[in-house]
């Protein structure tokens, strides 16, 4: 009877490690941009005509569906985005931007752990400009990036992640800000902004699988201890 109870308890144990939770849905509308800048809202004030915009990725066109002629490949920096890449990405690259923004406020109605991130990147075009900008994301309220553009590396997509965040019941804040201070300066491209329920599994199934081959090793050494004596 032992040598069966100790069975159950592994394959319960297996059973917990090897089951992936259902991708949860995003909490942020539009994280993708598919829709263009639906669900946010732009703030701040610029001196030139170039509010931020969603742009389509590998278009080699001008201001407002592309980057100034620099096709900005898709980002395949790895993400717990729940939202597929899709085909655009939104657009920062005001000359004499302050505090330009794209924002929303997202609701969580459950409390518990929650994961939080975006992609960036820095066009080369931009990048090789003489001023620079700052950019700052948040999401859910906290902090995941303050930095200055020439501060990080170009034609790169970067994630800025979070996981385990215990989030109470309530709105937060999503919200992504662009300064600049002279002509021609630096931009960002960003893409899949997420929050979503749940933390990714506490084992990685490779390491799953080799807890269900150890344990079976250990029921098979029990079997033969107890048929020894």
């Amino acid at each position: 009877m032992a040598r069966l109870r100790l069975a159950g308890s592994l394959a319960l144990a297996v059973s917990a490690l090897l089951s992936v939770p259902a991708t949860a849905a995003n909490l942020v509308v539009n994280g993708s941009f598919e829709n263009g800048l639906t669900g946010w809202t732009i703030g701040g004030t610029w001196a030139d005509p170039y509010p931020p915009v969603a742009i389509f990725y590998n278009s080699a066109t001008a201001y407002p569906t592309g980057a100034f002629g620099e096709a900005i490949p898709f980002n395949d920096a790895p993400t717990a985005s729940p939202d597929a890449v899709g085909t655009r990405a939104a657009y920062f690259v005001a000359d004499f931007a302050k505090d330009q923004s794209l924002s929303q406020t997202i609701t969580v109605a459950t409390a518990g752990l929650h994961q939080i991130g975006f992609s960036s990147y820095a066009p080369a075009n931009g990048y090789a400009n003489v001023y620079d900008a700052t950019f700052k994301g948040v999401v859910a309220s906290v902090v995941l990036a303050n930095y200055a553009v020439s501060s990080g590396p170009s034609k790169t997509w970067q994630t800025f992640a979070s996981s385990g965040l215990n989030l109470a019941a309530g709105n937060y804040l999503v919200e992504f800000v662009f300064n600049t201070n002279g002509k021609p300066a630096k931009d960002i491209v960003i893409d899949q902004v997420y929050v979503i329920e749940g933390d990714p599994p506490p084992v990685p199934l490779p390491a799953a699988a080799w807890l269900l081959l150890s344990g079976l090793a250990g029921l098979g050494f029990i079997g033969r201890r107890k048929t020894a004596a």
